[in-house]
């Protein structure tokens, strides 16, 4: 089943990135502010028309906003992790390295990973 709510909120997350509004972002897509707001929210699902506009306003791909829909998003993930580690200290690397270890090892003792 398509999670809309997250759609939208990858898309709100994008849309302020960009340091735009809810209102240019309508504009950019000719579009009202509510049907940008109710996107967002997950509680319209966009047309394809609309989608596109978002993607080229947002100038993101489709995979970037529906990776967590998508059975080969890996790289989407990898990239988002990228950008989050960026700025990171060595101390919060390394606070982040054992966390992700231990989710990692706590995961797949519970799911094991299928060879």
């Amino acid at each position: 089943m398509i999670n809309y709510e997250t759609i939208g909120s990858r898309i709100r997350k994008r849309r302020l990135a960009c340091g735009l509004s809810q209102e240019a972002l309508a504009e950019l897509c000719d579009v009202g502010t509510t049907h940008i707001s109710h996107i967002e929210t997950g509680n319209c699902i966009p047309s394809l028309k609309v989608f596109i506009a978002i993607l080229n306003a947002l100038s993101c791909s489709a995979d970037g906003i529906l990776c967590d829909e998508l059975e080969h998003a890996e790289h989407i993930y990898v990239s988002e992790l990228d950008s989050l580690l960026k700025d990171c200290s060595n101390r919060e690397l390394m606070i982040i390295t054992d966390t992700v270890q231990a989710l990692k090892t706590s995961l797949r003792k519970s799911n094991p990973p299928r060879e």
